[in-house]
Formats: C-alpha cells, sequence, structure tokens
C-alpha cells in the first residue's frame, strides 16, 4: 500500500510540473517585437547607386548592371509588408517609420561547373544599404549596410531556372529579411 501512495504522489508531481510548464510556454510567440508605438511605414524609393562606369577588375567582375532592380525592390518590400501586416505601408507624411535604402551591388556568381567548363550553378546576391526612421522623433532607429538577399539556380537539368525566375526569387528573400529585420527587432 505504501508503494502505491508513493506512485500516485510521483505521478501528481509530474502532472503539476507538466501543466505549469504547458501554461508557462517557452516564450516564442508569432507577434511583432516592434513597439506598439509604430503601426505604419512609408517606403521610400530605393535609389539605384551600383556605379556602372567603374572598370572591371578580378573582386568586381561578376557585378552586372540591372534596369530599374531598384523599383522592383521598392515594390517587393511594400508587398511583402503588405502581406506580413504588421505594419502598414502609407503615405510619407502619415507614417510612423520611414525606410529608406540604396541598391549597391547586384551579383551573379558562377558556382558550379560542367565536365565542360560552362556554368551549371549561379547565386544571385542583391546588397542594398537601409536605414529606418522615426518620423515623429526624427531619429533612427537602426541601420544596416550591405544587407543582402540572395538565391542559387541551375541552368541546366530538371532544377533549370531563368535569370529572371531566380532574380525574383532573390527580391523576395531580400524583402522577406528586410521586413524581419523591422518587426523583429532581433
Amino acid at each position: 500500500m505504501i508503494y502505491c501512495k508513493w506512485c500516485k504522489l510521483g505521478i501528481q508531481v509530474t502532472q503539476i510540473i507538466f501543466l505549469s510548464a504547458t501554461i508557462a510556454g517557452c516564450g516564442y510567440t508569432t507577434r511583432s517585437m516592434i513597439s506598439d508605438k509604430y503601426r505604419t511605414i512609408y517606403v521610400t524609393p530605393f535609389e539605384n547607386k551600383i556605379d556602372v562606369t567603374q572598370e572591371a577588375y578580378s573582386a568586381n567582375r561578376y557585378r552586372i548592371y540591372r534596369p530599374t532592380l531598384e523599383t522592383d525592390i521598392t515594390r517587393s518590400v511594400n508587398n511583402k509588408f503588405l502581406t506580413d501586416g504588421n505594419l502598414k505601408p502609407i503615405k510619407e507624411e502619415s507614417a510612423d517609420l520611414i525606410l529608406k535604402g540604396e541598391l549597391v551591388e547586384f551579383r551573379r556568381d558562377p558556382l558550379r561547373y560542367t565536365e565542360s567548363d560552362e556554368v551549371e550553378e549561379y547565386r544571385i546576391n542583391i546588397v542594398v544599404n537601409l536605414v529606418l526612421y522615426d518620423r515623429k522623433e526624427n531619429a533612427q532607429v537602426w541601420q544596416e549596410n550591405n544587407f543582402t538577399g540572395d538565391t542559387t539556380y541551375f541552368t541546366t537539368g530538371s532544377l533549370a531556372k531563368s535569370e529572371d525566375t531566380a532574380t525574383n526569387d532573390a527580391l523576395s528573400d531580400l524583402a522577406r529579411r528586410i521586413v524581419e529585420r523591422t518587426v523583429e527587432q532581433w
């Protein structure tokens, strides 16, 4: 009889500990970590700061110029904020936050070659500089230089993609990272 009472007590203690741990949780939430005072954002049109007149050398030979990429970045970031829902994109004069960005680099680097020395896989990097301002307090919230969105793609085989499709994937990755950096604050 004594053994059964101790077993019953042990089970009850275990249940209480489990219930307490379940109620307390681990602290994970899907809510934004951004302050409640920020509800809206204005994304200024990204500026293209890629210097197309620069002479090519070994460190920058994979830099390329893609017309209207800065416009595509602005649109992708605004769409991602709309999808995310934590900050509503609105006009500058009414916004709580202002995000300013500039495109500083677009690269297409070869990653893998075929036996005949043709490029089989590329990595696309879109690099921007960002500054987030609190419009009402006229203060900088954060700044990030060389913030990158990227993707890889194959040129042949069943996993092949076009460069345009891969660029759109890199744009999506960049926009996702920008929104996460803005709303997560970590």
